[in-house]
């Protein structure tokens, strides 16, 4: 088996790695990811007991009992690109030994699981929602530098919602499903659909302040979308990248998102902390 080199995989001199400062030991195989690392204490409060609080930059830490369930919440930060460095970190910290910088003979699967907030485009998706996301569909470029080949179905969804939309073709759009075992577990009584992961949270969620958005259509044509029984429903900044790079990496994961603001209704919620702990209380009932 071939090194890992010391440029590709960085490991901080007391044996963590290099963004998360986390040693293998101190994750669980049950993670939450929340962008904001304040919102980490507000997940690690419900547990029974927390036996590590660690963090450097944006990425914070917490591992603790749920019961007897050992659970880790991380800090993601916003976007996609925290998201390729978390999600090759978490698993890093898992599969390869970092003693002989190697990938394990046999690897581990992580539960992933974010809780995060998002904007509604459909009518009939109030504010004051939680919602879990079938898919995610990328309008970053993230996967645009990884090999990952999606299934017949998948693939199929994608090619209907890039005929659907017009004048973007030149964004490179990727989707990815959600894990079916943790959104049955987690999610089966929740409303579904397609969630899409945005570059930026102005223009790319088509927001015009000042600057002038090139696609000014976009909640509508996003919104008009739908194959059958699906249909595409909200609005955010990892979800695809999650989806997506889990199942590269041979992860599960699932997205559940507390809607704050509806796009189609031009409202943002009054009170978005009850929201959010609604959804960390739904989802670790269900954990």
């Amino acid at each position: 088996m071939s090194l890992i080199s010391e440029s590709d995989l960085i490991i901080n001199p007391d044996g963590s790695i290099y963004h998360l400062n986390l040693l293998p030991e101190d994750l669980a195989d049950t993670v939450i990811t929340v962008g904001d690392p304040e919102r980490v204490p507000e997940v690690s409060r419900y547990f029974d007991h927390v036996e590590l609080r660690k963090g450097k930059r944006e990425f914070i830490t917490h591992t603790g009992y749920l019961g007897n369930k050992r659970l880790s919440v991380v800090s993601t930060g916003i976007g996609t690109d925290n998201i390729d460095i978390v999600f090759n970190e978490l698993d890093a910290l898992k599969n390869i030994d970092f003693e002989t910088r190697q990938v394990k003979p046999e690897l581990s699967v992580l539960d992933l699981i974010r809780i995060g907030t998002s904007g509604a485009i459909q009518h009939d998706l109030p504010i004051g929602t939680i919602l879990a996301s079938s898919h995610g569909l990328g309008l970053d470029s993230l996967m645009n530098f990884y090999s990952a080949v999606p299934d017949a179905e998948t693939e199929q969804l994608l090619t209907a919602i890039k005929e659907h939309l017009t004048g973007m073709e030149a964004v490179q759009a990727y989707l990815s499903p959600a894990n079916a075992s943790l959104m049955q577990q987690i999610a089966a009584d929740l409303p579904q659909g397609i969630t899409v992961t945005a570059p930026g949270f102005y223009a790319p969620q088509g927001r015009q302040v000042r600057a002038t958005a090139k696609f000014p259509d976009l909640i509508t044509q996003l919104g008009s979308f739908k194959k059958e029984r699906v249909r595409i429903t909200n609005l955010e900044m990892e979800t695809a990248g999650i989806y997506a790079l889990a199942k590269t990496l041979g992860h599960r994961a699932l997205s559940i998102n507390a809607i704050l603001a509806s796009r189609v209704k031009l409202a943002f919620s009054k009170s978005p902390q009850a929201i959010v702990d609604q959804a960390i209380q739904h989802v670790l009932e269900r954990i």
